[in-house]
């Protein structure tokens, strides 16, 4: 369905926990063809960045990204997954998504310049990514 699935977003998002490999293959297909979801789910999915699975958040996170300034409401929970998701994944992919917000993300810049001086490489090149869009 791309784009007309949007409804199913946050279920998709929650679906991810499912124990079953096949019913978890489905439902990230579903989410890469998905595109951003409705405005009115960005609350439902900054609850789900700070999930205890790490496929919920890691997806939660990036449809926020997707929602680019609609997702301006998550940043705080955003720049909270920079800086303590248990999973570097979730980490870098929240550094992305920030940059993909912009400047309403200017609430994150602490935590991005936390991690611009990371150990993990990739979190760092995301992060000033990241800064270098939301301070042109």
């Amino acid at each position: 369905m791309g784009p007309d699935a949007r409804p199913a977003a946050v279920p998709l998002v929650r679906a991810c926990a499912e124990q079953s490999e096949e019913v978890s293959e489905w439902v990230v297909a579903a989410l890469e063809e998905i595109g951003p979801p409705r405005a009115s789910d960005v609350a439902d999915l900054a609850r789900l960045v700070g999930d205890p699975n790490a496929d919920v958040a890691y997806w939660a996170v990036t449809l926020l990204g997707r929602s680019q300034s609609d997702a301006a409401p998550a940043v705080g929970a955003l720049a909270a997954a920079v800086s303590d998701a248990p999973e570097m994944s979730v980490r870098q992919r929240a550094a992305w998504a920030l940059g993909q917000i912009g400047p309403p993300a200017a609430g994150a810049i602490d935590a991005l310049r936390r991690a611009e001086s990371h150990e993990d490489a990739r979190l760092a090149r995301l992060a000033r990514q990241a800064l270098e869009r939301i301070q042109p």
